[in-house]
């Protein structure tokens, strides 16, 4: 290998290309361990004169579609020949007039070689000549756009993100038209070097927002990113809560309507799931569907939102707290219904409770993982012939199968699916209070879940924004929605450049 590549420090990290041909071609292979995917062109440039250069294109297989770039630049190289070029200039004569389409950029280190191909792009490389091109031929392969599963509605857009970054970012220009849709990318990840986009809307988005959320995002130092819940839990708030602080999606309109309303969007590759930041607390209670459905059906929808929230909450802790400790608050009939289905059971209200909540979830993980032909059926057979038969050994009351049910039903109607795992956790947590004072450890419990909610932050604002702190103008769009003629501004709580989102009548 001869000293053209020179090491600029240790670990061999910017080395530069040789003006050699095959040590470029053998420093490649070796780097990749002549992996069977590795592609080679090799081509033959006449310069006329008995004169030639030798070149090379290199590709990955699979991940990278140049065909019409070759064919492009078989048939113009002859035209080349004519110019009596060195290296150097046929380089800059292939790069302004042969190769055509796509993206074209200048290599001039193993690493950024590395990079680019590894990417997708082809690189194209002469002998004589210590740089190369990295040519745009990546090949889009991914799943297609289709409805989105997990956050499905009846009205709206059909369409989510897909794996492939390109098509989510294309998507978010087709419900943002405007030369303010700023998007930055950058690379993170030492290993797998994700691609990971900054989406905002320039004349809108909070300066403070953004340099924190870029600021985060720069002191990521980590060897893989697989998927953007490792950008979540890396730049999140560092506070020990149960609840997210960063807003999950696979919807481009939630996307696009948070961009407008000053957040900023988070897009990596890879994954369907976009984020965005700031999150509130209300903001996993709102579904896109809400703002395509009339306003008084929309805030019935949120206020029966609320309602399931807290009924899968406090269900399970309130019917143990008052079979244990306070009788007396129920009517004498059904005092004496629920006693007579507790007569034969031997576990007290909270055993009973853990039982069939355990129980529950386990068949919810195991409807998950099973194959979807047969996952919903045997999930759905497993939960009646399960409290079925449980009811008739005598093992848990009819009672507590229906609050069980009533628990997970409840738990079903949130649209925020994180937030859902969330009063899981705290569910159990409630349950043993109840357990243990009643109603009173049910009271202390909630006011420390508000104090703990009012405590929170996301990129510096308030998580229980615009109730704490109170915002007037604000509660237009919580936990009712106002109709679009009286929404004249933007949410306050972000502090955006532009808070006039239309122009009153």
């Amino acid at each position: 290998m001869q000293e053209a590549f020179m090491k600029h420090d240790e670990n061999g990290l910017d080395m530069e290309l040789a003006d050699s041909l095959t040590d470029n071609l053998l420093e490649i292979t070796q780097e990749l361990g002549n992996s069977s995917d590795i592609a080679i062109r090799e081509i033959q440039i006449d310069l006329g004169d008995h004169r030639s250069i030798e070149g090379a294109i290199v590709y990955m297989a699979g991940i990278s579609n140049l065909y019409s770039m070759i064919d492009t630049l078989l048939a113009c190289c002859k035209n080349g020949a004519q110019q009596h070029l060195n290296p150097e200039e046929l380089l800059g004569y292939l790069e302004n007039v042969v190769v055509s389409s796509g993206t074209v950029e200048h290599i001039d280190t193993l690493d950024d070689l590395f990079e680019s191909l590894l990417s997708g792009e082809s690189i194209l490389l002469l002998d004589g000549c210590k740089r190369a091109l990295a040519i745009g031929t990546k090949e889009l392969i991914g799943r297609q756009v289709e409805e989105p599963n997990v956050q499905s509605v009846v009205r709206g857009p059909r369409e989510g993100f897909t794996e492939v970054l390109q098509w989510n970012t294309a998507m978010l220009r087709r419900k943002i038209k405007d030369r303010n849709l700023w998007m930055e990318t950058m690379s993170i990840g030492r290993v797998t070097k994700t691609e990971v986009v900054v989406a905002y809307v320039k004349n809108i988005v909070s300066e403070e927002v953004l340099e924190e959320v870029k600021t985060r995002l720069s002191l990521i130092d980590i060897d893989a990113i697989l998927e953007s819940n490792y950008i979540e839990e890396l730049i999140e708030d560092k506070q020990n809560t149960p609840f997210s602080t960063v807003f999950n999606t696979e919807r481009p309109d939630v996307i696009a309507a948070g961009l407008l309303e000053g957040r900023v969007a988070i897009l990596v590759d890879g994954t369907p799931f976009a984020l965005l930041v700031p999150a509130l607390f209300t903001q996993f209670f709102q579904s896109s569907e809400d703002y395509y459905q009339p306003a008084n059906f929309s805030s019935l929808i949120r206020l029966l939102r609320v309602l399931s929230f807290g009924l899968a909450l406090l269900t399970p802790s309130f019917y143990i707290a008052v079979t244990t400790f306070h009788q007396e608050m129920l009517p004498t009939t059904l005092l004496y219904n629920l006693a007579s289905q507790r007569e034969g059971v031997p576990f007290p209200a909270f055993v009973e409770a853990i039982m069939m909540e355990i129980t529950f979830e386990i068949l919810r993980e195991a409807s998950v993982r099973m194959p979807r032909t047969v996952g919903q059926s045997i999930s759905i057979v497993g939960t009646l012939v399960i409290g079925q038969a449980a009811v008739e050994a005598g093992l848990v009351s009819a009672a507590m199968v229906i609050v069980v049910s009533i628990t997970a039903m409840s738990n079903f109607v949130l649209p925020a699916f994180n937030l859902g795992i969330t009063i899981r956790i705290i569910r159990f947590l409630l349950m043993i209070l109840a357990a243990t004072f009643g109603l009173f450890g049910i009271f202390v419990g909630i006011i420390a879940l508000v104090v703990h909610l009012c405590g929170i932050s996301s990129f510096g604002v308030p998580y229980m924004s615009p109730f704490a702190p109170f915002h007037l103008s604000d509660q237009k769009d919580t936990l009712v929605r106002f109709t679009f003629p009286n929404m004249i501004t933007r949410p306050k709580v972000f502090r955006q450049k532009n808070l006039v989102r239309q122009k009153r009548r």
